[in-house]
């Protein structure tokens, strides 16, 4: 397993292939590594001498910007897009999508979980509100105020039938 710039590439995947567990080396930057190392494509990455290791890691620290100064970089541009109050930044200091995405639905990987907002009440602000009966269903509140008490002794009044269809 060879390590370069301080990544372990795996040694069982082709050059061009373990190259890209490096941050900022994609396909297309890979495969002009290895053709500027002279180093023929399939060859594992287990096969690679010190000198090739060694060629790579001078290739890669002259000409690109690759882990902990990509890294930097990137974090620093966000930072500045912040600090100017741009619309970018604003998006980013909010956690939402940057790149114009739709948020009404989707957008959950920036958002987070769901939060439900409004017609959800626990049982003990019901309780505050008085609005709970005995069976644990909450009355309707105005029916609850316009219930005249009933006299001792007076027998309940029947309520009238419903309606036939």
């Amino acid at each position: 397993m060879p390590r370069i710039l301080g990544v372990d590439i795996p040694g069982k995947k082709r050059i061009e292939i373990a190259l890209r567990y490096i941050y900022g080396i994609g396909p297309t930057r890979a495969m002009d590594i290895v053709k500027k190392v002279k180093i023929e494509p399939g060859t594992k990455a287990d096969k690679l001498s010190d000198e090739h290791v060694a060629k790579i890691t001078s290739i890669l620290q002259s000409d690109y910007a690759v882990e902990g100064d990509l890294r930097r970089m990137v974090a620093q541009d966000i930072r500045r897009l912040v600090a100017i109050g741009s619309y970018r930044g604003t998006r980013h200091r909010r956690g939402l999508p940057v790149r114009g995405q739709r948020t009404k639905t989707n957008a959950r990987t920036r958002k987070g979980k769901r939060q439900t907002v409004g017609a959800i009440r626990n049982k003990m602000e019901r309780k505050v509100t008085g609005a709970e009966t005995k069976s644990g269903k909450a009355a309707p509140v105005a029916a609850a105020a316009t219930a005249a008490p009933a006299k001792a002794g007076a027998t309940p009044a029947k309520a009238a039938p419903a309606p036939k269809k």
